[in-house]
This record gives structure tokens, sequence and C-alpha cells, in this order.
């Protein structure tokens, strides 16, 4: 198989961990038989240097020829004086508004080898391993009508959250189909005792889980959610939420692992999959080489599984992402105020996931020609 993948590095350490995470899909491509063709384009900072703008044509045209998007990271501060349509980060969310992907996974599982780093004891954070299922383009985000009023001299703004049925259905079903191939468990979060919106949430997703009767399901709202994932996180299995709570509960969630460095997200459902950390640019960092390249190559994994259907390579990653922890392997956002394990770089990061990668696809090959 042979796949197009447009690569968006964008900024700050954005280009590293991308460079890393390309390393490991080509690694598994000769393992597994699958062909990648990279193609770099701009977004963000690094566009609007060359172009005056965060997302130009050119890079939509790109993506749009391509079978999935790998980013690393959007912002730069050298552009914070612009207006807030002209910054960096408006780049991101065209993107993702263009491309249409309208459900957002982000796992957040706990590595027992980091479990000293995560500010959870560790009886608490236990075998946390959950999903949640984000609505990526509805809501306050992009719900309209929004702005800016004056009325007697006093300035309001506003923003409006709305939802149709058809626009919760179709992240629902993706939720109730992943919680199939999980734990049979899913939690749907909203604000129902309060938002009309999220009325309307909860009634369609309650008729939807008549489709799926092997899927328990049960209602949360936010903060109860909120509380419950720094309370007792190993009682979640797959969360579905709308686009505002996912954002706040998906950052909350990836606290529990340590750092924000060690997560990756798929961006589903639209002409084009998107796949990209969970982490920002981190400009203080880059070019340093030392900034956490898992969650890029976590990203790579999920562009395995979702879009190349390939099961068996997107385990074999993250079989060996959790080798390198286990043997102690860290860059500095996960070493810990212990420091315990040894302090690599971003490239050494990336050359021990493949190494492993290699090795257990060598050893698999040895037992099976036995």
């Amino acid at each position: 198989m042979k796949l197009k993948i447009t690569v968006l590095s964008g900024d700050g350490i954005g280009i590293e961990v991308t460079r890393e995470a390309i390393k490991v899909l080509k690694t598994a491509g000769q393992i597994y038989g699958y062909e990648f063709e990279f193609t770099d384009a701009l977004i963000g900072g690094a566009a609007i240097r060359a172009s005056g703008m965060p997302l130009p044509e050119e890079t939509l045209a790109v993506c749009f020829d391509s079978d999935a998007v790998l980013l690393g990271a959007v912002g730069a501060p050298e552009f914070d004086y612009l207006l807030p349509e002209n910054r960096p980060e408006i780049g991101l969310l065209k993107l993702r508004q263009n491309l249409g992907g309208y459900a957002n996974l982000r796992p957040a599982k706990a590595y027992p080898a980091l479990a000293n780093i995560s500010p959870l004891r560790p009886e608490v954070l236990g075998a946390t391993d959950l999903l949640i299922v984000r609505e990526l383009l509805g809501g306050l985000y992009f719900g309209q009508p929004r702005g800016f009023i004056e009325a007697d001299g006093i300035k309001s703004a506003f923003n409006t959250m709305r939802y149709s049925v058809p626009e919760i259905e179709r992240v629902a079903i993706i939720a109730f189909q992943a919680a199939q191939g999980r734990s049979q468990k899913l939690a749907s979060v909203d604000k129902a005792n309060v938002l009309e919106s999220s009325r309307l949430w909860r009634e369609t997703v309650s008729r939807l889980a008549k489709d799926f009767p092997d899927v328990a399901l049960e209602h949360h709202y936010v903060d109860a959610c909120a509380m419950h994932l720094v309370t007792n996180p190993t009682r979640f299995d797959v969360i579905l939420t709308e686009n505002l709570f996912g954002d706040i509960l998906s950052d909350e969630a990836a606290v529990l692992t340590g750092s924000l460095g060690m997560l990756g997200s798929a961006t589903i459902g639209g002409k084009v999959d998107l796949y990209e950390p969970v982490h920002g640019s981190a400009p203080d960092i880059a070019g340093k080489n030392m900034a956490n390249p898992l969650g890029a190559i976590a990203s790579a994994a999920m562009l395995l599984r979702y879009t190349a259907k390939a099961e068996e390579a997107a385990a074999a990653v993250e079989t060996a992402i959790n080798q390198v922890l286990e043997n102690g392997f860290r860059t500095p956002d996960i070493l810990g105020q212990q420091k315990i394990g040894q302090l690599i770089s971003t490239e050494q990061m990336g050359s021990s996931v493949e190494k492993h990668l290699m090795e257990n696809s060598t050893a698999n090959l040895s037992y099976q020609t036995v």
C-alpha cells in the first residue's frame, strides 16, 4: 500500500518532533509493507514569514491531495502583535475546518514507567487508559453569531454554542464504535442541567445508544467529569463530549500522564485525516534538541491505525514507545524531580523507538520461521 502524507512541521519544536515521527513511520513502512510519500508544506508562523498568511492556498491544495496530514505544532510569539484572525494559530483552526474532520480522538494512557511524574498518587492513577472523543467543528468555537458590541459606552462580547442533531449523531457514532473495540463503556459529558444544546446532546446520544446495546452508556455533567478525572480516572474508558468541554477535559487528562509531550491525537471524519501531538510549539526550547517526540510518534501510530488500517504496525510502534520508557530513556519533560532515568535528546528518543521497532520485528520474524 502507498500513502501520500502531507507534513506540516509548523513552528517551534514542531520541526524537531515531526522529523522523528517521520523516521519511525518510514521504518514501520519498511517492516510492514507500506510505502509513504511525504510532501512538506507551510502553516502557522512559518507560513506567515513566507507568504503573509497562516494557511496558504498552496498548503490546502497539497493537503487535499494527500491521504493524511501529519502536523507538528503551530504558534510563534513574534506574531502576537497581529490581530487574532491573522495569527499563526488561526491557520490550524482553518485547516481543521477545511479538512472537515469532526471527531478528535485523544488517548490518555498512564505508563507504569512514568508513574513517578504524574501529579496523582500511583494508587489513584492505576492503569488509566482512556480515549476522549471530542466534537471538533461545532459549539462555541464555530457557532454564529459571535462578536463584539458596544452600547451606552459599555463593550460586550458574545459567542454562540450551537449544535444540530446530525452534528451530534456523527461524532457519537464514532465514540460508540470506539467503545465497542475497547471495554464497551462510554461516558457522555454535557451540561444538560443548564444548557439547551447539552439537553439536545444528551437526548441524541441516549437515542443512539439503542443501536449499540453492547455498550454501557452513562451521562456526566462536565464539572463532575473533571472531578472524577483526577479522583478516579480508571472509571473511564471512552469519553464523548462537545468542543469546548473536550478541549478542557483532554488537556486535564493529558496531565495525568505527566507531560503533554507524551500524547498524540487524530482528527477523523473529514476529507483528509489530521494527526498531531497535543503539545504546543514551545518556542523556549525550540532548536535545542530537547523536546519530547513521543507525542508526535504516537500520532504517527494513530495514522497507521486509522488511515492506513495497519493495526499491527500501529500496535508495534506503541509497544516500542513503552519499551523505551521501561528502559529508562527520558527527555527533560519526563525526567521528573527525582531525575530517574537516562536523559537523552529528541533525536536519540526517536532513534530509540525506531531501534525497538526493528528489534521487535526481527524477533517476531524469527519466531514465525522456527
